[in-house]
């Protein structure tokens, strides 16, 4: 069974221990959501029940505190697979893209990229409040928007929103290349819902976080984020989960314009890449899992395939 990150684990076991209530009750709607009669919750827990062992994209030391408590929760021997970060050569590519073009022309670390996934879809009020925010932050910006449907494009955005930003903000409500332009030296933050692919993307690129977790396990993943001072998560609202622009803004503006705190969130993203980055770990845990994988075959002993690395040996 593959599993995004201890932090999602421990917080559905404990929920309150790490998601605030905001993110928790739009991630149980989905989870108590029904497909064929089961929710996503019962899928988990059966799959969970008839699974020999749990892979998690992640390891002790990117979840130091919550990653040894994932096994004795699922009760089931649980391998490190490491970040699977991509490599950094796959921004080199799509130079030609319109939005690439639109980057060499800002200034070094001066554009925050904003990006919320591909299942992600904010009602219309909320992609207008998110607009408004980024206006009033003043920062440059790139955002690759996604219609949340039944909206023309050209109605998505606040009346006149496009031409108060005019030359320092790009809308791009197609297919955006994201690690080109996380790689392009004028972006200097990403303003993301933090899944885990989107975070290991842009700590790879030493990019400091604006966090709009919305479902699943983004909520304890902007959670360890912000344990790691990378970047900061946009207030919301604690009864309904709901943001408005001043939260944008100023989360924007802390880790985008604001010397002080930008400079620390730029630092400990710069740390966070130094391990994102680092191949030779990330391939000793897929060889680690590939070795337990063809010991589990041979002998069919879980019990002795997949005990935990010598102290030390990983981290």
């Amino acid at each position: 069974m593959f599993l995004p990150s201890a932090a999602y684990i421990v917080s559905s076991r404990n929920p309150a221990a790490v998601v605030p209530p905001n993110i928790l009750s739009e991630r149980n709607k989905r989870h108590r959501s029904n497909h064929g009669g089961t929710s996503i919750t019962q899928r988990f827990e059966w799959t969970l029940e008839r699974c020999t062992f749990a892979v998690i994209r992640s390891f002790v030391g990117w979840e130091p505190d919550l990653f040894p408590q994932v096994a004795p929760l699922l009760r089931k021997p649980v391998v490190p697979l490491g970040l699977l970060p991509p490599s950094p050569d796959g921004g080199r590519a799509d130079g030609e893209h319109a939005a690439v073009r639109w980057l060499d022309e800002q200034p070094q670390g001066s554009v925050v990229y904003v990006a919320l996934g591909s299942e992600v879809r904010l009602g219309l009020e909320l992609v207008r409040e998110l607009a408004l925010g980024l206006e009033l932050a003043g920062a440059r910006f790139l955002w690759a928007l996604r219609n949340p449907g039944g909206v023309p494009d050209a109605d998505l955005l606040p009346p006149g929103f496009q031409e108060r930003t005019h030359g320092r903000g790009l809308v791009a409500t197609g297919w955006v290349p994201q690690l080109s332009v996380l790689a392009h030296g004028a972006v200097g933050g990403f303003l993301t819902h933090c899944g885990t692919s989107s975070v290991v993307e842009g700590l790879l690129f030493g990019r400091p976080l604006i966090m709009l977790p919305i479902l699943w396990d983004q909520g304890p993943i902007a959670s360890l984020m912000e344990g790691k001072n990378v970047g900061l998560q946009v207030a919301r609202d604690e009864n309904n989960g709901s943001f408005d622009r001043h939260g944008v803004a100023s989360a924007v503006r802390a880790v985008m314009l604001e010397e002080e705190t930008r400079g620390i969130f730029l630092a400990n993203a710069l740390k966070q890449q130094a391990i994102v980055a680092d191949k030779e770990l990330h391939e000793r845990y897929i060889d680690q899992f590939v070795e337990q994988l063809r010991s589990y075959t041979a002998d069919g002993n879980s019990s002795t395939a997949f005990s935990p690395p010598e102290a030390g040996a990983l981290v």
